[in-house]
Formats: C-alpha cells, sequence, structure tokens
C-alpha cells in the first residue's frame, strides 16, 4: 500500500491560489480515477478536481473555507501502486494527461426550461431574474455540503448584472381595477399554477391582454421579493466580511477599469418596437422552437454588425500598442449566486442568428448552474450588461479589463413617441455605452451607438 498526496494543481489562467469549498469525500472513502475529490473556488470560477488515483481516501489536509496555494498537499489517498504524479506542483492539464483525467461536466443540461426554471436560478442578463440555485450532484462522500462561500468568483467588473431565461416581452403600462382583465383561458390557468395575480400584471398584448409571456415575467419579477425576506435587525452592531477570493477579485479588477481606463459614455433613446415584432416572429418560427429568444439576441446581433463598421471599439489597450481584434468573443453580464461574472461567446460574428441564440442560451444555462468555466469567462472582446431586467432604464457601465467597450440595455416599455407626426405608443428603451477614451474617440462611440440603435429599430439591416 502507498500513500499518495494530491497536490493543489493550476488549473490554468495563471492561477496561484484557491479556496477549498466542499469536499466529495471523507476518510475511508473508496475513490477510483475521475470521481470528484473536491470542489474549489478560483478567483472566476467553481472547479472540481477529480482524482487522479484509485484508491482508499487517508487523510483531508486541508479544511473546506480555507485557502490554499497552488503546489499544497490537500488529501492523501492510499494506492495499491505508485503514483504517476511526481511534480508537487502539477497543472491540471500534467494531471489530466498522466492519468487520463479531465474536469469536464458530466451533467446532462436540457435546453428546454419550464416557467418555473425561469423563475428560479441566477440571472443571466437579459433573460429574466431568479431565486434559487441549482443544485449539484454529491460524489464520492456522504459527507453534507457546506453553505456555499457568500463571495462568488469572478474577473470582470461588468457593472449590473442578471440569468436564468428571461423576459420575452417587455413591460407596457400596468393593468389596474379601472381597467379589465382580458386573458384567455390557458393565460388565467396558468397565472394561478405560478401564484400571480392577474389584475397586478402588465399586458402587451396587441389588444391589451394579457400573454404567457407577461405572466412568466411577472412571476419572474416577484421571485425575487419572495425568495428574499426581510431579517430582524441582529444584536450584533457590525458585521466583518473578510476581503477574499471572487470579492477581492471584484474589487480589483473594478478599481483596475475605473482608475486606468478613462471611461466616456453615451446614451440614446430608441424605439424598439420593431425588434419587439421581430422577436415574437422567431418565437413562433419552428426554426427556433425550443430555443429561448429575447431582444437581447437582437442586440447581440447589431453589436457584432456595429463592431464590423466601428472596429475599434473592439480592441484591446497595451502601453505599447492598440490591439484591434478582428473577431468578437462577446461577453454577456452574469449574476449568479456566487457574483457577477461575464461569460463570453467565442467567433460570435461567424454565427448565424440561431446559433447565436442557443450559444447565449448555453451561457445562461452554465451560469445557472454553476458550471461557467474560467476558459468562458477569458478573452472577451465587447460586452453588454441588461439593466433593463430589474426595470431600470439606463446606467453608465464600467469596462470589463482589456476591453475599450461595454453597452448596457434598459428596459423596453411601452412611451408615448412621435410617428409621422403623431403621438403613439410604442416599445422604447435606452441603450448605454461606455467606452475607453484612450482608444475610442467621440465621434467612433456615438457612430457605434447610432449603428446599434438603427438595428434596434430597424432589425432588417442585418439582412445587410
Amino acid at each position: 500500500m502507498t500513500v499518495s498526496k494530491f497536490y493543489l494543481p493550476d488549473v490554468g489562467e495563471g492561477l496561484t491560489e484557491a479556496e477549498i469549498v466542499t469536499w466529495m469525500v471523507k476518510p475511508g472513502d473508496a475513490v477510483a480515477i475521475n470521481d470528484i475529490l473536491v470542489e474549489i473556488e478560483t478567483a472566476k470560477s467553481l472547479v472540481e478536481l477529480p482524482s487522479p488515483f484509485e484508491g482508499q481516501v487517508a487523510e483531508l489536509l486541508v479544511q473546506e473555507g480555507e485557502t490554499v496555494e497552488v503546489g499544497t498537499a490537500i488529501i492523501t489517498i492510499s494506492t495499491a501502486g505508485h503514483s504517476m504524479l511526481t511534480s508537487p506542483t502539477p497543472t491540471l492539464a500534467q494531471a489530466a494527461m498522466a492519468n487520463e483525467v479531465f474536469v469536464t461536466d458530466d451533467s446532462e443540461i436540457d435546453g428546454a426550461v419550464d416557467a418555473k426554471d425561469e423563475a428560479s436560478g441566477s440571472v443571466l442578463v437579459g433573460y429574466g431574474v431568479g431565486g434559487h440555485a441549482a443544485t449539484r450532484r454529491r460524489r464520492g462522500g456522504n459527507t453534507p455540503a457546506p453553505t456555499p462561500p457568500a463571495a462568488p468568483a469572478v474577473v470582470a467588473p461588468a457593472p449590473v448584472a442578471v440569468a436564468a431565461p428571461a423576459p420575452k416581452r417587455p413591460v407596457s403600462l400596468p393593468v389596474t381595477d379601472a381597467v379589465p382583465v382580458i386573458a384567455k383561458p390557458p393565460i388565467r390557468k396558468l397565472a394561478k399554477d405560478l401564484d400571480v395575480e392577474l389584475s397586478q400584471v402588465e399586458a402587451t398584448g396587441l389588444a391589451g391582454e394579457i400573454t404567457r409571456d407577461d405572466v412568466i415575467r411577472h412571476a419572474s419579477q416577484a421571485s425575487v421579493f419572495r425568495n428574499i425576506q426581510t431579517p430582524e435587525w441582529p444584536e450584533e452592531r457590525e458585521e466583518r466580511i473578510p476581503v477574499k477570493g471572487v470579492r477581492k477579485a471584484i474589487a480589483t479588477a473594478m478599481v483596475q477599469s475605473a482608475f486606468t481606463a478613462p471611461h466616456v459614455s453615451v446614451f440614446v433613446d430608441v424605439d424598439a418596437t420593431r425588434t419587439m415584432e421581430f422577436v415574437k416572429r422567431l418565437k413562433n418560427s419552428p426554426d427556433f422552437a425550443g430555443v429561448k429568444v429575447s431582444p437581447l439576441l437582437i442586440l447581440a446581433k447589431a453589436i457584432i454588425w456595429a463592431v464590423r463598421r466601428n472596429p475599434t471599439v473592439n480592441s484591446t489597450w497595451t502601453d505599447k500598442e492598440i490591439i484591434v481584434h478582428r473577431y468578437v468573443n462577446l461577453g454577456v453580464a452574469a449574476a449568479t449566486p456566487r457574483g457577477l461574472i461575464v461569460p463570453n461567446v467565442k467567433d460570435s460574428q461567424e454565427m448565424s442568428l440561431l446559433e447565436l441564440a442557443q450559444s447565449l442560451e448555453q451561457l445562461t444555462l452554465n451560469a445557472r448552474d454553476g458550471k461557467t468555466s474560467p476558459a468562458d469567462m477569458a478573452g472577451g472582446t465587447i460586452t453588454i450588461t441588461n439593466i433593463g431586467v430589474f426595470g431600470m432604464d439606463t446606467g453608465t457601465p464600467i469596462l470589463n479589463p482589456g476591453e475599450v467597450g461595454i453597452l448596457a440595455l434598459g428596459t423596453i416599455k411601452q412611451k408615448p413617441w412621435v410617428v409621422d407626426g403623431e403621438v403613439r405608443p410604442r416599445f422604447v428603451t435606452t441603450l448605454g455605452a461606455s467606452f475607453d477614451h484612450r482608444v475610442v474617440d467621440g465621434d467612433v462611440a456615438s457612430r457605434f451607438l447610432a449603428d446599434v440603435a438603427s438595428v434596434v429599430e430597424e432589425p432588417a439591416l442585418l439582412l445587410d
């Protein structure tokens, strides 16, 4: 019998330390190669570490909640033979090659999400507001999982965020007691199932009727308040929270971005009525069956189109040069139970509208389930953040470090709008964008935002 030590590996991105979140095994447990030993939290994400050995757990060398440096021995396993790992500080890739072990997510995620799913979990900007996160399946032991740390891991300072599938329809004028509630029987049944009071739902139907999307949206928003209780004032007059892990990474990134990149922001109000009509047609299209479609999808496509016309907004500043990217790794700010993260869609400029919709949906599922990997958050070139799901009209977003452009989408709601000399109710939103003024001049920033706005006003421009 040989006692083998497992050292905390570098899971990539220059990791120097990580926090032990949850042990999946306990002393005496039998483990096989690839069994998950522990869940760690880096400055970017939660990562499950598989066992490179087969044997019996001898001792846990680090307690849950402790932060240790890469190369620290964290567990010993009694094995029948010698370990294939000899380096005390192997990378995760080296560990994988030595034992044919790879950190992968073995859970199957169903792309179809029902109404209850939409009202739970984390929130990806542009896809709605949720409450509880999906739980993980424990492997290799019976030790109960502790409460996750309060501060999640992230590298981006994206300003506002939010992730579960979302508002399929924007809000309009609220239905009051003075206005009769118009809703079909199936919609009334759905409202009853979701515990939604129809008189409080904001109708967006063309005839003033409440639609299925209206009910789901209302249930999703209300879930925020249902899941947050108002506690009594605690006896302790102060609470001290250690600045570490994700919170430390967020603080560092925000300070770096705010005080090294001179921000300039521009705003524009946009008539998004045709975008809402286009979204409705896509939802009814057989090609998009089972795929989540929202105004965020059109905005994402508009940004990609506008980047092609104004390439410097898709750049990275260094002290020696400006790197203009000829590809778009489109970041989408997401609020999860672990905190704010900004995963990105790689090479989004190569995707069709359907492929982009599927990719955005997958980002939603991964963020909600806590499966966003460091690779998913690395290499972003420009970012979207959707504050509209919180009912906010606009804001001044902070740049993601390494990027020179970020665009915020405000709420889309009916407002009086002048069309052909007449005041009509139209779906209106406000777009706000921030840029690094070292790279992006005012005229370029204005042209870029005007291009995005033109597509939101008339999605047919995407056919160009």
